[in-house]
């Protein structure tokens, strides 16, 4: 049942209620998200409402011209199984254009992405869990001057480039969002983003030249984090740090299919942990 259907774009406090749909989905959005995700392609999250009443979502965020990212799709429990997620799906990757579109998707759901033209290329993990704590000296907060280099380097870790999505994700949230920055020698070698969640704290993305270094970007906000778990989304690639992680206790509440249909980024060796299942 479609009669009566609207799809159009969401705007922040639709977005805020849709995040919310995704908490009672156990996704664990981060509190400060709606913003910086809404922030980084206004147009790329759609809202379905029938007769007025908001029933579906999607988000399909456009990074740069060549890639997108799909995610928030979202079917409320009382108006599935009668094509209304399927119609908002179909809008939503509309907007990608002819863009690579990737995802991460539930492994239920993976044979009908695949009907869309998406290909598994692995999984992201999510680890759950607490590390000791220890501030390092080589770890200190974001300054304004850091954000190009940043940039740079997760657009080589990821394989190409967001700078609308960074813009948002690196403005720090006081006690609910901030990037720490890896510095040696007077250069930036790597950074991670901590962010609150209903429960706990997520960690990502993190950049780091070698699995210590993250670690030690880790360790430094656990100190700073220490009331709750932290959450870290792991490429299933990165073997070690998933190794020292489980070795630590922590434990894999569950996987997602990692999808693309289109050209599939060239990843770098730098990617430690992807920012964030929604938005890549």
């Amino acid at each position: 049942m479609t009669e009566g259907l609207e799809i159009d774009a969401m705007d922040v406090g639709d977005l805020r209620e849709v995040l919310g749909w995704a908490a009672d989905e156990g996704w664990n959005p981060g509190v400060a998200d709606a913003e910086a995700f809404h922030a980084s392609d206004p147009s790329g999250f759609f809202l379905a409402r029938i007769d007025g009443k908001a029933v579906a979502a999607i988000s399909v965020v456009n990074h740069d011209a060549g890639h997108a990212f799909l995610g928030l799709y979202i079917c409320r429990p009382d108006w599935r199984g009668l094509g209304i997620g399927l119609k908002t799906w179909a809008h939503g990757l509309a907007h990608a254009g002819q863009r690579s579109v990737g995802l991460d998707g539930v492994p239920d759901q993976e044979a009908n992405y695949r009907k869309s033209g998406f290909v598994r290329v692995g999984q992201s993990l999510r680890y759950v869990g607490r590390w000791e704590p220890a501030q390092s000296a080589a770890v200190r907060a974001l300054r304004a001057e850091d954000a190009p280099v940043l940039m740079a380097m997760d657009a080589r870790a990821g394989g190409f480039a967001r700078p609308q999505f960074l813009s948002g994700w690196l403005a720090p949230v006081p006690g609910l969002r901030e990037t720490r920055v890896l510095e040696r020698g007077g250069a930036v070698t790597g950074f991670a983003t901590w962010r609150a969640c209903g429960e706990g704290t997520k960690i990502g993305p993190v950049i780091a030249p070698d699995t210590a270094s993250a670690l030690e970007l880790i360790a430094d906000i656990a100190a700073l984090r220490p009331e709750g778990p932290l959450i870290v989304d792991l490429p299933e690639a990165n073997t070690v740090l998933r190794l020292e992680l489980e070795a630590a206790g922590f434990d894999v509440p569950f996987t997602t299919a990692r999808m693309y249909r289109g050209t599939v980024p060239e990843f770098g060796a730098t990617l430690q942990a992807i920012a964030t299942m929604e938005l890549g």
